[in-house]
C-alpha cells in the first residue's frame, strides 16, 4: 500500500489514524502549490484530483479520508478507532459527522473563499466565508456545552477518529485566526490533550 499525501486537514485525519494505529506505510507526498494533484497521470488515480488516495497493493484505490480510516480499521482493529460495540460505534459515528459538519466543514469553507490558492481554482464568495467564520465560534460553544459532562474525549472515554476530526478542525481554524474561544474550558482542555498526543504533529 501507498498513501497519496499533501499537507491539508484531509490527508492530515489520515496521517493521525496511521500515526494512532502505529502504522507505518510509504508515502507519495503531492506539491498541490505546484498542482501535482492536477496532472493527468494523478486523474487517472482519483478523477476528483483530491487526497489522500490510499492505493492498495493490487492497484486500486481507496479515495477519501473517512473510507481509508475504515479500511485500515478493518486490517489493524487495535487500538479501535471506530469503537467496539454497537452503541459506541454509532456513537463514534454520530459524533465524527456532528464535528465534520458543524466545525471541520464549516472551518473549510472559509479557507476555501479566502485563501489565495483557491483563488484560480473556484469561485470565492467572501460573504459566504465570513458568514462561516462567524458561526464558528458559536460551535465551539455548542461542543463546550456538550463536553460539560466531562468526558474526557469527543464521544466518550477513549480517543477516536471523531477526535481525529476535531484534530483536522482545531489546527487550520487555528492558522486561519478562528481559535477556540478561551473562555470554553471544556474544549480548551479537550484541544490540550489532543495536542499532547504524538498523531498531532504528524
Amino acid at each position: 500500500m501507498k498513501l497519496y499525501n499533501a499537507p491539508a486537514p484531509n490527508p492530515r485525519r489520515a496521517r493521525s489514524f496511521l500515526a494512532e494505529k502505529g502504522i507505518e506505510i510509504p508515502r507519495v507526498d503531492l506539491d498541490l502549490l505546484a498542482g501535482e494533484n492536477r496532472t493527468a497521470e494523478f486523474r487517472k488515480i482519483n478523477s476528483l484530483r483530491q487526497v489522500p488516495v490510499l492505493e492498495l497493493d493490487n492497484g486500486s484505490v481507496i479515495t477519501e479520508s473517512l473510507a481509508i480510516c475504515r479500511y485500515l480499521e478493518e486490517l489493524h482493529p487495535e487500538p479501535p478507532l471506530f469503537g467496539t460495540t454497537p452503541r459506541d460505534r454509532a456513537r463514534i459515528e454520530m459524533w465524527n459527522g456532528r464535528i465534520t459538519n458543524e466545525i471541520f466543514i464549516r472551518i473549510g469553507n472559509v479557507a476555501l473563499n479566502t485563501l489565495p490558492f483557491f483563488a484560480g481554482r473556484r469561485v470565492q464568495v467572501a460573504a459566504f466565508a465570513e458568514a462561516e467564520r462567524n458561526v464558528v465560534p458559536e460551535k465551539w460553544g455548542w461542543l463546550d456545552a456538550e463536553l460539560a459532562d466531562g468526558r474526557p474525549f469527543i464521544a466518550g472515554g477513549a480517543f477516536s477518529v471523531a477526535d481525529i476530526t476535531g484534530m483536522a478542525a482545531s489546527q487550520p481554524g487555528e492558522m486561519l485566526g478562528i481559535e477556540i474561544p478561551t473562555a470554553l474550558s471544556n474544549v480548551r482542555h479537550w484541544d490540550e490533550r489532543v495536542r499532547a498526543r504524538p498523531s498531532w504533529s504528524v
